[in-house]
């Protein structure tokens, strides 16, 4: 789905810069961080680490959206944000991988063994840096 898409859809509106909400999501987005840091990664909990995770970042999306003037009603809007108003179009596709995994996960019963969590969750991580980087 592309910027005019979402736009058409309703998935997406202005919005005004609102500190303490970005304050807000920042710091609930460290202590899903924190939290998924303090289970210990094995079979059973491989998949709620990364929800926990992608919900961390999908937090500091909803904070750098603000940040530019929007709020942001769908994941896959997020993707079409970082592409084409942030014109960082790996991270918008880096983003939407994980996007599908995250659903897989949540939607569809899909398991995931603790190395592939390995894996993911060291993306996640990675474009959570990105994102802190561009926010400053």
């Amino acid at each position: 789905m592309d910027w005019k898409e979402c736009k058409r859809k309703n998935l997406i509106k202005e919005a005004k810069v609102d500190k303490n909400l970005i304050n807000s999501l920042v710091k609930s987005s460290l202590k899903k961080l924190q939290t998924q840091a303090l289970l210990i990664l094995n079979n059973d909990t491989a998949s709620s680490k990364i929800s926990l995770a992608y919900e961390s970042l999908r937090e500091l999306l909803e904070a750098l959206a603000i940040v530019n003037g929007y709020k942001i009603y769908n994941h896959e809007c997020y993707c079409a944000f970082l592409k084409e108003i942030l014109l960082k179009s790996s991270l918008g596709d880096e983003f939407d991988d994980l996007r599908k995994i995250r659903n897989s996960i949540n939607y569809y019963g899909k398991e995931i063994t603790s190395e592939e969590a390995k894996l993911i969750l060291k993306s996640i991580e990675g474009i959570i840096e990105k994102i802190k980087d561009i926010l400053g």
